[in-house]
């Protein structure tokens, strides 16, 4: 038998574990040579080509012959068939095309975790599988080869053990030839260790003495009774077993090969418990936990715990950060300050103007030099136009009389005594030249581009008299997030104490007022209110009284959480202030505004959401959705964005309110709602009861995204009914699942369901007795609306704007599917199995074979799309975030569904971009359009149709170009944004009368 040499790998280059390693050999069976010698050989290779794989030897570190053997049924079929002589043999032939090639490195798992690697991508690069992949440069980049083996802690054992590691060869084949004592000295996974391991199963020591296993690893991953040992002292076969009875079904079936296989798999992220004493939900309900692991800095959250337990804290913060002491975090705050005086004394800040300013910036100082100079730098630093810089010296004393060495271009007002910080903001105002005013404290730093958002902020409407910041302490919590003025006078910073990244302290509203540390003002507005009232010297409530006549004069104060200020709390003052002054003060100004007072909240903090925002006729709408529906998960996520966003743009206050517990990042979060839409984050179903109760009376209409969830929260809100606006709860079904449900069965040829279709739309929408007004996105699914009984119904489709990509036909090649695969199963994802499966087939005949598919779209990790990416002619680009390069350069779209219901988005959303596209006859039917004019379609049982039609359309420059006209057409016709949003104002008037 000739020896193997697999197909794909580039004659130039042999992969590594295709390689006979002589050294290496000799070394793990040193039997050979009396072998040799005995039957008179000379050549090694030749021995183990002849003799050696007879024997069950294995030719290099790269791949274990004994294992492979008994892992893989067809592998033992073909040896006992005498196909092969060797598991490598095999190997070498075939099996490395799915097979893994050693205990230590999982090829189906590199491929699915890395579904870049497709087929098409490793023979272009010249690699024959994921396997060669990372022997020549995966473990460089760090991708993960099993979870039993992270590159870092091998680095560690590396450190420890220098003379045992070769870096020409990289540290997984370093570790792979390792003496067993080196190899078991410490983790090479935070899922495995190997010194409590052999104190647990001494026998195991023995027999790795003896040979049959060359480390504790090896032995917990290969040994026959699998479910008998437990990997570390954090996890617990028979805990597991006891604790999760559904598993041991599982188990006993052979879906798993132990409890701890299930755990890493699905048990880990679901947050259950591996151990009597391991509380993994509580840890992963940690930020800190959810970001590390969100991050790739841990494989999961049970990882992030063990090395949390271990005390490691190399990579990242392992329990929480903690919190910082506000005392330490002032002096570091002056210190930083005090470190910038000699940059600044050699290089003064240049605040000269010629002509008029855009800004005046008035600050009042008295001695503390340091913070002042660092209050400026950060300001010059921040915005480069033409600020007028008043700066009044309230009888400083220290190197404050110098600030004109440092300070070239300002206006600087000295007094030999300290006059006050009211007195010298009205003074300051007397100097003022610009349109707009910036009350700046000297104790604080500007985070980037905050006076350009409060610039534009206050430009952006004529009824805008203020804008404030969103002051953050120097220990990181939140001053204030907006000012809340309750009923006796007293007053309250929303959200003091929490985070700066809270989503409700992260978007614009209307409030009662803003610390004047950062306040800018409509100079107009201050002349004719005289700046601050002088009944406040010498301070406390001067800036809650300028607000409350900036609101009486009929404009409006608005908290930007754009502008960020990092604020020395009581820094230019010294000291935390007199009670009795901000005593005396409150009742000066309660009985300045008894007017204003009696219409706000009670002193309360259960009242802090309704009074975090002033009083208008702005009507507030609860919206909720399975997640929060970011535009990168697609499957209607995005109509449900384009709804909250056209809420927000019909001047409605949103508050969007997942059901399913997700974790979101910030990026996540701020990027992609407007930014006046609330977001709440850290909330799902389970508390939704006690947040609609707090917030009683706040929201005037509840707008339900998907039939299911108006199912899971109907009970909730029967109950809690008395909390709930009067105006009810609109449900918006997205799509009515019915006719999909039997279009599914259809299509997989599944037990056919014992109701009928009228009983099975029937208790679809059994929950939507409860709703004024229920929304369909086509007429169609509106007509199956009123078959189930219902009249109250409405249509909101897509909104679209056309934004075709501008490559030619012939600029352009391959073939396009954009779409989110969150379940397996899901019609995308049976879209993918029957085009690849059976339509690209079929285009083998019809297209040259270098023409491509991509797969674009958001890919959960729990689908696994490798079998996508065996095919040569895919490639699976994931998520992408700018769609219009990815339409530029591909030819055609298609949408192979076989069974859905709604309005098909991603069939407009091609047709806008200008790509022309083969849709099955369903999705032609949802969208309305014709065959051969907007679209070509087929029938989703027609493999064979399907592609003669991909084929026609990829070579036929005129029908393109004809489609292309067409659809753009219908998108401008069936989605017109003004249209979209006309259609949701309707909707809404009605319900909120």
């Amino acid at each position: 038998m000739s020896d193997p040499v697999p197909e794909s790998s580039p004659a130039a280059r042999e992969p590594r574990w295709r390689q006979f390693d002589a050294q290496w050999y000799l070394l793990r069976y040193p039997e050979v040579g009396d072998w040799m010698r005995d039957e008179g050989h000379q050549d090694l290779h030749a021995f183990y080509l002849e003799t050696g794989q007879r024997y069950g030897h294995s030719p290099n570190r790269y791949f274990d012959e004994i294992w492979y053997r008994e892992t893989y049924a067809d592998v033992r079929r073909d040896l006992i068939q005498e196909k092969y002589r060797s598991g490598f043999e095999h190997y070498c032939a075939e099996g490395y095309h799915g097979h893994s090639a050693h205990w230590l490195f999982d090829e189906v798992d590199y491929l699915r975790r890395y579904p870049e690697l497709t087929r098409r991508s490793l023979q272009e690069q010249g690699f024959c599988n994921g396997y060669d992949h990372y022997l020549e440069v995966g473990e460089a980049r760090y991708y993960s080869g099993h979870r039993f083996f992270d590159d870092e802690l091998c680095r560690r054992l590396a450190l420890r053990y220098p003379d045992y590691f070769d870096s020409r060869i990289g540290l997984f084949a370093s570790w792979l030839s390792l003496p067993s004592d080196i190899a078991d000295a410490g983790r090479v996974s935070w899922y495995f260790d190997p010194v409590w391991y052999l104190e647990r199963y001494p026998d195991v020591r023995r027999d790795i003495a003896e040979g049959r296993y060359s480390s504790a690893l090896h032995h917990y991953l290969t040994n026959e009774t699998p479910r008998l040992f437990d990997p570390q002292e954090m996890f617990s076969e028979r805990f597991y077993a006891d604790t999760h009875p559904d598993v041991v079904a599982c188990l006993d079936m052979g879906s798993f090969r132990n409890g701890y296989e299930h755990f890493l798999l699905f048990g880990a992220h679901e947050g259950r418990a591996p151990e009597a004493d391991v509380d993994l939900a509580a840890h992963l309900s940690r930020p800190q936990v959810r970001n590390d692991v969100r991050n790739h800095l841990y494989d999961s959250p049970f990882a992030h715990l063990v090395a949390a337990r271990m005390g490691e804290g190399q990579r990242a913060s392992l329990v929480e950060t903690p919190e910082i002491e506000e005392s330490q975090s002032r002096q570091v705050f002056e210190r930083e300050a005090e470190a910038l005086l000699p940059a600044l004394a050699r290089h003064p800040l240049d605040f000269t103007v010629v002509g008029v300013p855009e800004l005046s910036v008035i600050v009042v100082v008295y001695d503390r030099i340091a913070l002042t100079m660092q209050a400026l730098a950060s300001l010059r630093a921040n915005y480069s136009g033409a600020i007028q810089l008043i700066v009044v010296d309230s009888g400083s004393h220290d190197q404050t009389r110098r600030l004109d060495e440092m300070v070239h271009g300002a206006k600087i007002l000295r007094f030999r005594y300290n006059i006050g910080y009211l007195e010298g903001c009205n003074i300051g105002l007397a100097e003022v030249d610009a349109p707009f005013v910036l009350y700046l404290n000297n104790d604080l730093r500007l985070y980037p581009n905050s006076v350009a958002h409060a610039l534009q902020r206050l430009r952006s409407s004529d009824d805008i008299g203020a804008v404030g910041a969103k002051l953050i302490r120097s220990n990181m919590r939140l001053q204030e997030a907006g000012s809340i003025i309750w009923r006796d006078g007293a007053t309250y910073g929303y959200r003091r104490e929490d985070s700066p990244n809270l989503p409700e302290a992260n978007f614009v509203r209307d409030v009662d007022y803003c610390s004047a540390a950062f306040l800018m003002v409509r100079s107009s507005i201050l002349i004719q209110l005289g700046g601050y009232d002088l009944r406040y010297r010498p301070a406390y409530f001067e800036d809650t009284d300028l607000c409350v006549r900036i609101l009486k004069m009929g404009a409006r104060i608005v908290y930007d959480p754009n502008v960020v200020v990092e604020h020395l709390e009581y820094g230019s003052s010294g000291s935390v202030g007199s009670q009795t002054l901000i005593h005396a003060n409150l009742r000066i100004f309660s009985r300045a505004h008894q007017d204003f007072l009696r219409h706000q909240q009670p002193a309360h903090i259960r009242n802090a959401v309704q009074a975090r925002e002033r009083r208008s006729d702005r009507k507030h709408i609860l919206f909720i959705e399975d997640r929060l529906p970011l535009r990168r998960l697609g499957s209607g996520y995005v109509r449900s964005n384009d709804v909250v966003r056209a809420m927000a743009g019909l001047g409605y206050q949103v508050t969007v309110f997942p059901l399913l517990p997700r974790d979101q990042s910030e990026l996540d979060l701020f990027g992609d709602f407007p930014e006046t839409v609330e977001l709440i984050a850290d909330q799902h179903l389970s508390t939704f009861p006690d947040f609609i109760q707090a917030r009683a009376g706040y929201y005037d209409l509840v707008w339900v995204g998907r039939t299911h969830n108006m199912a899971r929260l109907l009970p909730i809100m029967n109950e809690a009914s008395r909390y709930l606006p009067t105006a009810g709860a609109v449900l918006d079904t997205e799509v009515i699942s019915t006719p999909r449900t039997l279009e599914r069965i259809k299509v997989l040829d599944l037990p056919k369901p014992a109701l009928s279709f009228d009983e099975m739309l029937r208790r679809e929408l059994e929950c939507a007795h409860y709703c004024q007004q229920i929304v369909a996105v086509t007429e169609h699914d509106a007509d199956l609306v009123r078959r189930a009984g219902y009249e109250n119904v409405s249509v909101l489709g897509h909104e679209m704007r056309t934004r075709p990509t501008k490559a030619t036909f012939d600029a352009r090649r391959d073939i396009l599917f954009l779409g989110a695969l969150h379940d397996e199963g899901a019609p995308n994802h049976d879209s993918l199995e029957w085009f690849v499966g059976e339509v690209l087939p079929a285009l083998d005949d019809l297209l040259p074979s270098d023409v491509r598919f991509t797969i674009a779209g958001f890919i959960h990790p729990s689908v696994d799309v490798s079998a996508f990416a065996r095919h040569p002619r895919v490639d699976i680009v994931g998520p992408v975030h700018d769609l219009a390069p990815l339409f530029n350069r591909h030819r055609v779209f298609v949408a192979p569904t076989r069974f859905a219901g709604g309005l098909p988005f991603k069939v407009q959303e091609a047709a806008a971009f200008g790509v022309p596209m083969v849709v099955t006859t369903l999705l032609a039917g949802q969208v309305g359009w014709t065959d051969d004019v907007e679209l070509l379609s087929a029938p989703a049982d027609d493999a064979k149709e399907f592609a003669s039609h991909v084929a026609r359309l990829y070579q036929d420059s005129t029908l393109w170009a004809r489609l292309r006209s067409e659809a753009l057409k219908a998108v401008e016709r069936d989605c017109a944004p003004a249209r979209f949003r006309q259609d949701l104002s309707k909707i809404l008037e009605a319900c909120i009368a």
